[in-house]
């Protein structure tokens, strides 16, 4: 799950404890092996309701496209000597974590198509396992899946757009230790955000796509105070509720067509991380006043695809993304981030002329990240996440 956008579970502990989630753009399409570049402005199959349904357009007159992925995070975390808690690090604390998604397109006319997503790109497990904070946390879970229909226009032949509605439901997981017990606490909610994109073809050989979506907003109740006896039985609380968003974010992207063979692309995005950094959190009623730790990110990446015939199309890509945390050093626990590579390659094959199918793999490395709460002071040192991802379209 974040910006680096990581897409990872949304409660930050510290004395003054906030709530918070991350962003992926992989959620197991053909975009993982490209690092995404050209995402915006591809338009190869029907994932493009997602990163903007503008390219709808540019689709036959039905295809369905699937994929499955698996993540694993190396992301471990280890106490300071001088942290008011003594005792057992918790080591790494994402693992595997599965995905997938579905998506239909249909033109609808000569000029108007639609299409229907259902997908996940919000969330992921953490678990700490027995260590010196148990009691404050073990593993927390922020499940997000997204029903999105779509429309797109064609207004000429050289200019579309479309926009897409979000059904986003949420759920939020926590698990920690009370009185030598597991205590787990779950809470769901819904919200509702938007997209929309268009896409512009300069030339017969150059598109250039230009997507927004709007932020999404969760509300999640949990009900947690943490007692310390080995520190005075020092008594840390929870916030009674909080607000879990993903950012307003725009990206702009541009494919080139040198040849039959070969194609480049890239992006430049920005998303919004300094307005959700400014959620109110609240205890009962009243707010909490908090420094705002985060600020806006800025993404770019540049791909290529290279088709040596008419089975194959090989992608390869590497993405940039700037670190939303304003210091490495005052970072938060359960949000392992910071400025990261993405690197991605994959493979696309023409099963039949009407069904092809790819795999893909995507490294992602990012800066270390500090916890300077005095209670889990600690660091995450060098995490990194793998994407395996095998997608899947149809045209009929």
């Amino acid at each position: 799950m974040k910006r680096l956008t990581l897409l990872i579970s949304g409660i930050l502990f510290s004395a003054s404890p906030q709530a918070a989630g991350l962003y992926l753009y992989e959620i197991g399409t053909e975009d993982t092996g490209l690092a995404g570049a050209g995402q915006a402005a591809r338009a190869q199959d029907a994932s493009t309701l997602m990163s903007n349904p503008a390219g709808m357009t540019e689709l036959p007159d039905h295809m369905l496209t699937g994929g499955i992925q698996a993540l694993y995070g190396h992301t471990p975390y280890s106490l300071d000597d001088n942290s008011a808690l003594k005792g057992k690090s918790p080591g790494n604390t994402i693992g595997w974590f599965p995905g997938s998604n579905m998506f239909y397109a249909q033109r609808l006319n000569d000029s108007v198509s639609a299409g229907i997503g259902l997908y996940g790109n919000y969330g992921l497990g953490l678990d700490f396992g027995d260590w010196a904070a148990d009691r404050l946390i073990k593993k927390s879970t922020l499940i997000g899946l997204t029903l999105s229909p779509a429309l797109a226009w064609k207004v000429n032949e050289r200019l579309s757009w479309g926009v897409g509605l979000g059904i986003n439901y949420g759920f939020l997981s926590l698990t920690r230790e009370v009185d030598g017990d597991d205590k787990k606490q779950n809470d769901h909610d819904w919200a509702l955000n938007f997209r929309t994109g268009i896409l512009f073809k300069a030339t017969e050989n150059t598109r250039i796509g230009l997507n927004y979506a709007s932020k999404t907003q969760y509300h999640f109740s949990i009900d947690a105070k943490a007692r310390f006896p080995q520190i005075n039985n020092a008594e840390y609380t929870l916030p009674l509720a909080a607000q879990v968003n993903t950012p307003d974010q725009l990206m702009l992207s541009v494919v080139h067509d040198i040849n039959k063979r070969w194609s480049v692309m890239g992006d430049l995005g920005w998303q919004n991380w300094s307005e959700y950094g400014s959620n109110q959190i609240y205890t009962g009623n009243n707010p909490l006043e908090r420094e705002n730790k985060l600020q806006d990110t800025w993404h770019t990446a540049l791909g290529a695809q290279f088709r040596p015939n008419d089975t194959w199309r090989l992608n390869a890509g590497v993405a940039y993304d700037s670190s939303f945390y304003k210091s490495q050093d005052d970072t938060s626990l359960t949000t392992p981030s910071g400025a990261a590579w993405r690197f991605g390659t994959g493979a696309q094959y023409q099963l039949t002329p009407a069904s092809n199918v790819g795999v893909a793999f995507e490294y992602l490395t990012m800066e270390s990240s500090r916890v300077k709460t005095p209670l889990i002071k600690g660091e995450y040192q060098d995490p990194s996440l793998y994407f395996f991802s095998m997608n899947y379209s149809y045209k009929f």
